[in-house]
């Protein structure tokens, strides 16, 4: 396990799948420790020279979302790696998230969702898995909701015009 600020004052949080670092770098602005972590290294390469434009510090990881493993975060933020944990090691994933997150922590989390009137995305890959409508939900059964949504949105990231469903939740780990 990676060894992550242990004198911190700052919150910390972790970003999956945090790709260029948009949403890292964000959080460090706003005096976050942060941990951005991507199975890309190019990507964490582009994060960590983000950060050095925008004159904070983040710390990078390249790692795979089904053996993730992080010290104890107060956010756990992840917008677009979701889908790419396989159904068979999401329960097991969201165990370890939940426990990676300090008492009173918030997860925000975005999945994309499987929804018959909305066609599969024509650039999705054989490595990213849908959700169906509330799991996502249901990992956190034992944790306070504190918002959650459900939309669609139009894309054409693939050239091609296209909609993708979604959820988003943020939920609360109680207070021991």
């Amino acid at each position: 396990m990676l060894e992550f600020a242990p004198d911190r004052v700052a919150p910390a949080a972790v970003d999956i799948g945090a790709g260029e670092g948009r949403d890292a770098v964000c959080l460090a602005e706003q005096e976050y420790g942060v941990l951005a972590i991507d199975p890309v290294p190019n990507e964490l390469d582009k994060a960590e020279r983000l950060a050095g434009e925008r004159g904070v510090e983040i710390q990078t990881r390249e790692a795979d979302v089904n053996d993730l493993d992080f010290p104890a975060m107060d956010v756990v933020y992840s917008c677009g790696m979701l889908q790419y944990l396989r159904p068979e090691n999401r329960s097991r994933q969201f165990e370890r998230f939940k426990t990676g997150t300090t008492d009173g922590g918030i997860h925000v989390l975005f999945a994309f969702v499987d929804r018959p009137d909305i066609p599969t995305p024509p650039d999705w890959g054989a490595n990213e898995h849908f959700y169906e409508r509330d799991e996502l939900r249901g990992y956190y059964d034992d944790w306070e909701v504190l918002a959650e949504d459900d939309f669609v949105f139009n894309d054409d990231s693939s050239g091609e015009p296209h909609r993708h469903a979604t959820e988003t939740l943020v939920v609360r780990r109680p207070e021991e």
